[in-house]
């Protein structure tokens, strides 16, 4: 009897040692090269797909790690985007005004190089015009779309393809505060910038 155990136990060792111990990860660098953008010195680098790596070493794919093998890959292009979305800035509006003002042609600039840069280059731009709740709903979308506009001609200026770039008014219906004073409606007079796979 004791020897059936050690036996049974002997060829449970053996076969668990015969297991695998992958992990769950997705490496999205084997895709063809439509998913890759040559930079200045003419090495590949990661765009599209290719991400932060949550876990990961960040010289190689998306490493997404253990259990998340589940994502698709538009949820990682997803999650992607809106890590490199947080490295943008708005551009904040006086009221009842479309023009850039100097304090924040410094966004303008920040923005335009990040998207020339080997991280967003694969990205279409989309710039959207936002306003405060003064003036009727009409009047806020057109006013929206100028500061889209005035934003957009900001970015070409500092060498965006203007193709890139598309561009949305959402008035007043997309606040950023809801308090009803100045400082809240500042911050609700903006050009946001969104990235577009």
């Amino acid at each position: 009897m004791k020897q059936l155990l050690l036996i049974g136990s002997i060829t449970a060792v053996l076969l668990m040692s015969g297991c695998s111990t992958k992990e769950g990860s997705i490496d999205v660098n084997s895709n063809t090269s439509a998913n890759r953008s040559a930079n200045t010195n003419g090495s590949s680098t990661s765009s599209a797909i290719d991400g932060p790596n949550v876990g990961g070493d960040s010289s190689s794919g998306v490493n997404i790690g253990v259990g998340s093998s589940d994502l698709t890959a538009a949820q990682i292009q997803e999650q992607n985007i809106a890590t490199l979305e947080s490295r943008v800035k708005s551009v904040y509006f006086d009221f009842d005004k479309f023009t850039i003002k100097p304090d924040m042609q410094t966004n303008i600039e920040v923005n335009a190089k990040f998207f020339n840069g080997s991280d967003a280059m694969a990205y279409s731009i989309k710039v959207e015009g936002n306003c405060d709740e003064w003036g009727t709903d009409e009047y806020n979308y057109a006013l929206g779309l100028k500061r889209a506009k005035a934003a957009k001609a900001a970015l070409v200026a500092e060498g965006v393809d203007d193709k890139r770039v598309v561009m949305v008014s959402y008035g007043e219906s997309n606040p950023e505060c809801t308090e009803k004073v100045n400082a809240c409606w500042a911050k609700n007079r903006r050009a946001d910038f969104k990235l577009l796979p």
